[in-house]
């Protein structure tokens, strides 16, 4: 059961939901014809990863879509914890092939670079202490 709730500001909704109905993909508005559900990457039910999603934004086609399928699928089928730092590595090959292809890539690298920055920005205002 889920409801939702309106502050009295009305700028604030509260949806309260069973964990099932949060974790579940909505199979309501899929189609009749058997075809995979477009809305999740991933089925838990059958445990195939579905490469033509929509959320996976394009990354599993060329020219790095090899190293993102094999970074993803680690990550996914990973029983390692903290859950899959096991494939580092793989994720690591597939960063180098992003900025090996900067001009098909250049959104995943802007992202890199702003978490960069903003790393290096909060180190430069944590105050430096001294112990007395």
């Amino acid at each position: 059961m889920s409801y939702t709730r309106q502050e009295e500001d009305g700028k604030d909704v509260i949806m309260f939901m069973e964990p099932s109905e949060a974790t579940t993909p909505d199979r309501s508005s899929s189609s009749s014809s058997g075809s995979q559900d477009q809305s999740a990457a991933f089925n838990p039910e059958t445990g195939e990863i579905n490469w033509d999603c929509p959320c996976l934004g394009g990354m599993a086609k060329p020219p790095c879509g090899e190293a993102f399928k094999e970074a993803f699928s680690c990550f996914v089928y990973s029983s390692a914890e903290p859950k899959g730092v096991d494939c580092v590595d793989k994720f690591k090959a597939m960063q180098d092939c992003f900025r090996a292809n900067p001009e098909v890539y250049a959104d995943q690298l802007d992202d890199d670079d702003e978490d960069d920055e903003e790393e290096g920005e909060d180190k430069k205002q944590e105050p430096e202490t001294k112990n007395v």
